[in-house]
């Protein structure tokens, strides 16, 4: 059996304790948006900002990384994944490693970040946002139930390959030696019916790079109440019934033509013990100019 090397109740104690992240900007048509990210995705964050124009990341709240509280990650291209942007902190050898992943498609966004373990404790934390206007479909129209598709990804409390490291000197003792977050990829399949206002989805074709003999399961993301600003949040399961933590999430754009959200779980990979996750989704509508090839389909 493998064993994932940061125990889980090391993760909850530094998890965030301020009753969730309030993200609020000024959006393009100068109004504002304020979205309140569940504690349990926010954790450890109080807020990233994120400018793709000049490829900037800001994360507050995450302890440990540069400065204590506003860091700047640097860009790493080399560990993108599947249309979601890397940026990286690492002070020094011994600093601990942050890796974070975000991705922005018509104004919805979302970012996460993770630590890799170090003295058997790490920090973590997920972000969700909009800018710019949005309005649900018509639902007087058809068109009220639509669907969303793409790429997923996501990081864990285990050890990844350590290729974004400092390099640190030869004899250094194992016990202060920093890890870098692994990675999970997948697919995510949303749909949303603005008409009963309600919303649930799938992540599927889940895979861990770092861990080619472990096989995550899918994550069923439960119905959940879709609000008037289009914020929504449910249940993540592992099958129909087994509640394996908590997803969020916010449509963007005009009809809805965008979704950004975020999800927690812990203790749903067959294999491995003491195991938590958390992750990103950023989609664009079936039928809109970011869709999915998945989308493709006889019937639409």
């Amino acid at each position: 059996m493998n064993r994932f090397i940061v125990a889980i109740a090391a993760g909850l104690a530094v998890s965030a304790c301020s009753g969730g992240n309030p993200f609020e900007e000024d959006t393009d048509d100068g109004t504002e948006t304020e979205t309140t990210i569940p504690e349990a995705i926010s954790r450890d964050v109080d807020s990233i900002s994120y400018d793709a124009d000049s490829q900037t990341l800001i994360v507050r709240g995450q302890s440990l990384d540069n400065t204590p509280y506003e860091a700047t990650y640097t860009r790493a291209a080399a560990l993108d994944r599947n249309g979601y942007e890397a940026y990286t902190s690492q002070e020094g050898s011994l600093g601990r490693h942050h890796t974070a992943y975000v991705r922005e498609i018509d104004g919805a966004r979302a970012a996460v970040v993770m630590a890799g373990g170090q003295f058997d404790h790490l920090f973590s934390g997920a972000d969700y946002g909009r800018t710019g206007p949005y309005t649900a479909p018509d639902v007087s129209q058809e068109g009220g139930i639509v669907h969303y598709a793409g790429s997923y990804v996501g990081l864990v409390n285990g050890p990844g390959d350590g290729s974004d490291l400092n390099p640190v000197a030869d004899g250094t003792p194992d016990a202060v030696l920093p890890s870098q977050a692994a990675e999970v990829t997948g697919q995510v399949f949303i749909t949303a019916d603005f008409a009963d206002n309600v919303v649930d989805g799938v992540i599927y074709d889940r895979d861990l790079p770092d861990y080619p003999t472990v096989e995550p399961q899918n994550l069923n993301l439960g119905v959940g109440t879709i609000a008037e600003n289009g914020t929504f949040d449910g249940t993540v399961y592992v099958g129909a019934n087994n509640n394996v933590g908590e997803y969020g999430g916010i449509f963007s754009g005009q009809d809805a033509s965008a979704v950004a959200g975020a999800i927690y779980a812990s203790e749903h990979i067959e294999g491995v013990t003491n195991e938590y996750e958390q992750g990103i989704f950023v989609l664009g509508q079936c039928g809109t100019a970011n869709d999915d090839p998945v989308c493709d389909q006889p019937l639409p």
